[in-house]
């Protein structure tokens, strides 16, 4: 039995397989190491149940995460999963590398991960290339959810939101200044407070004004990632992963577009493309 696991900022999905038979699909909460030791998510391991059941039947586990960016942080995550797994081989990895396979396979590509965060790389069809991306919430993540969220969050406290959207933002979270502000700078992951916005950005996708928050986002996120990329890789195809991208797809495509790229593919779970590719090999 097989346990792929892909865990963004929220949530971590997993599958587990047996001779590529579903034996368990389910979520828990993010396993991140940048936020969470090894004691952490061992304890978040023993309170699933189809993991409890399961772990010593499990002989390979593939985990790609949010935060697995270093050796030190896929040493936290891979001592906590061998320990919960004693009779598992662990692979760890970055999110971006998961969304690569799950987007290109085997195939060389320029993968770009939108979701709570963003991020961007050159896949050459074995392994994600390092570079100097993935700078976190608050120095980059164009274009993602929180990238939305601060956006949003701004143009209500600056008073520049259309009185619309202002109207539909105060009647739907009844906002508090002061509230806000503690929650961005003083509790723990504010990056997750500020994506949580991404679904007042979906209901209203229609109005103009958010159109053009979102395609501003894509634009930058274009600029600072994909286009340097493209021009060390002229014809590569893009291939995007994550909620905001597949949430948001015609801006996504018009912004591309504008930017002479072409989109290959775009997928808003890799979970199931990397079940696909890992059951097939055990």
């Amino acid at each position: 039995m097989i346990a792929v696991v892909y865990s963004g900022s929220h949530i971590a999905d997993w599958r587990l397989a047996d001779k590529e038979r579903i034996i368990a699909s389910f979520k828990t909460s993010a396993i991140n190491p940048y936020f969470d030791d090894e004691k952490y998510i061992i304890q978040l391991l023993s309170k699933n149940i189809n993991l409890i059941h399961h772990a010593e039947e499990i002989k390979r586990i593939y985990f790609f995460g949010a935060g697995a960016s270093s050796g030190e942080r896929k040493t936290t995550v891979h001592n906590a999963l061998s320990k919960f797994f004693k009779y598992g081989k662990v692979t760890v990895e970055h999110d971006i590398e998961g969304a690569a396979i799950a987007c290109c396979k085997n195939s060389p590509g320029i993968i770009s991960i939108c979701g709570s965060g963003s991020n961007a790389a050159w896949f050459d069809g074995k392994k994600v290339k390092p570079n100097n991306y993935g700078l976190g919430y608050i120095l980059a993540d164009e274009g993602s959810g929180n990238w939305l969220g601060k956006e949003l969050l701004k143009g209500f406290m600056n008073e520049t939101l259309p009185p619309n959207i202002q109207k539909k933002f105060i009647y739907r979270y009844d906002p508090d200044r002061k509230t806000l502000l503690e929650k961005i700078y003083r509790q723990k992951q504010p990056a997750l407070f500020l994506s949580s916005f991404t679904e007042f950005f979906i209901d209203n996708k229609e109005d103009n004004y958010i159109k053009g928050i979102i395609k501003n986002g894509f634009e930058k996120m274009i600029n600072t990632y994909l286009l340097p990329l493209h021009d060390e890789h002229p014809e590569a195809l893009l291939y995007f992963a994550g909620s905001v991208a597949a949430g948001f797809q015609n801006q996504l495509y018009e912004a591309a577009a504008d930017a002479n790229l072409k989109i290959a593919n775009i997928i808003k779970e890799p979970i199931n493309n990397l079940l696909t590719y890992y059951s097939s090999k055990n």
